[in-house]
C-alpha cells in the first residue's frame, strides 16, 4: 500500500482496463480479482465503467477491499460540468464513493483545469471521493493548481516506463507529497524486447515485464498494468519473490531517452475541435 497526502493509501500494484471492451470487462476484472487484483483503474472516456461496477458486484469481497480510480473527460472540464460528469460517472459504478478521482488530461488551451480542480475539491468535501488528483499534469500545471486553490492532489497519474522515466517531474511530486502513478508501465510492450533487460530477467529467474514491473514499486510508484491474458495477469502481480540491485537501477537508469515518450505531450493534448483546426491552418502544430 501507498501512504497518500491525504492519509488514505491506495495499493501500489493496480489493473488498468483501457482499452478493453465494456461487455467484455466484467468477465476480466473478476479474472483480475481472482489473481490478487485490488485497485483498478478505468475513465470515462475508455466507455467500460458500466462493466466495472458490474463485475465489482458480482465479486464477494467487502467495498474497503477494493480500490476503483476513474478519471473525468477532457469534454467535461468545467466546475458546473465536471459536478455532472462525477454523478454520471458514479452511476456507471455503481458506487457511492469513488476512491479516486482524476483530471484526465490538463487541457492547457481550454483554460478550466484550475476551476475543474475547483469542482474536485468540493467533491471529496462532500464526501463522495475519498482522494482526488490529476492525471499527465506537468510541473507547470501542478504549481498552478496549488497555487490558485492550496490543494495539493494526491495522485498525478503519467506515462512512466524505462525508455520515459519523468525524473525532473518526479522530483516535483516528490517535493508536494503527490504520489506518482505510472500508466503504460511497461511501455505498451515496447521495453520487453530490450536484450539488457532480458538479461536481468535470466538472472533473476522472472519475466521482463515482471523485471520492470519491479522497478516501478522499488522507485516508489505505483504502477497499472494492463492484460487480458491470465496468465500474465497472474504473473505481473507476482513481483514478491525477488528484488533488484542497485547495478540492476543502474542499467535500467541508462534505458531513458529524451525521445521516449509514446503517449501525447500534454501542453498540447485535449484542444477543442476548433483550436485544432486554427493550429491546422497555421501550422503551429
Amino acid at each position: 500500500m501507498v501512504l497518500l497526502n491525504d492519509g488514505h493509501s491506495l495499493p501500489q500494484l493496480g489493473f488498468g482496463v483501457w482499452q478493453i471492451d465494456n461487455a467484455n470487462t466484467p468477465e476480466i476484472v473478476a479474472t483480475a480479482i481472482n489473481a490478487g487484483y485490488r485497485l483498478f483503474d478505468t475513465a470515462a472516456s475508455y466507455g467500460n465503467e458500466g462493466g466495472l461496477g458490474a463485475a465489482l458486484k458480482q465479486v464477494d469481497l467487502r467495498r474497503s477491499e477494493y480500490f476503483v480510480t476513474t478519471k473525468l473527460r477532457n469534454e467535461d472540464q468545467g466546475y458546473d460540468r465536471t459536478m455532472r460528469a462525477f454523478d454520471a460517472s458514479a452511476t456507471r459504478l455503481q458506487l457511492d464513493v469513488v476512491d479516486l478521482y482524476l483530471i484526465h488530461w490538463p487541457c492547457p488551451q481550454r483554460a478550466t483545469y484550475v476551476e475543474t480542480w475547483r469542482a474536485l475539491i468540493e467533491l471529496q468535501k462532500q464526501g463522495r471521493v475519498r482522494s482526488i488528483g490529476v492525471s499527465n499534469f506537468t510541473a507547470d500545471h501542478l504549481e498552478r493548481i496549488v497555487g490558485e486553490t492550496g490543494v495539493t492532489p494526491a495522485v498525478n497519474q503519467i506515462e512512466l516506463h524505462p525508455a520515459f522515466q519523468q525524473h525532473s517531474l518526479r522530483n516535483v511530486h516528490e517535493r508536494y507529497g503527490i504520489a506518482t502513478q505510472a500508466w503504460s508501465p511497461l511501455g505498451q510492450g515496447r521495453a520487453l524486447n530490450d536484450p539488457r533487460i532480458q538479461a536481468i530477467a535470466e538472472r533473476c529467474g522472472c519475466s521482463i515485464a515482471q523485471v520492470i514491473l519491479r522497478w516501478h514499486l522499488e522507485n516508489g510508484s505505483v504502477a497499472i498494468p494492463r492484460s487480458a491474458n491470465p496468465a500474465r495477469m497472474a504473473a505481473n502481480i507476482d513481483l514478491f519473490s525477488f528484488e533488484l540491485t542497485s547495478q540492476d537501477h543502474a542499467v535500467i537508469a541508462g534505458l531513458d531517452r529524451p525521445d521516449g515518450r509514446i503517449g501525447p505531450d500534454p501542453a498540447a493534448y485535449g484542444q477543442m475541435p476548433i483550436l485544432q483546426r486554427l493550429a491546422r491552418r497555421f501550422s503551429i502544430v
